[in-house]
């Protein structure tokens, strides 16, 4: 038979297992999602700064 040690030592992985998996879910993976939009957004930003705006060019 295992240990009372044993026992208690896989309730404790599987609680920060758990701890984990929910800090990545609702932590980690918004903050990446929402970093890598605000950066790809700030780069066209400052790149249409010195390319202008999309479409055709205006007739003069």
């Amino acid at each position: 038979m295992s240990a009372p040690d044993d026992t208690t030592s896989r309730v404790r992985r599987k609680r920060m297992e758990i701890f984990a998996f929910l800090f990545l879910t609702a932590v980690v993976m918004p903050v990446l999602a929402v970093g890598t939009v605000g950066s790809y957004g700030l780069g066209v930003w400052i790149y249409q700064m010195f390319a202008g705006p999309p479409g055709p060019p205006l007739p003069h």
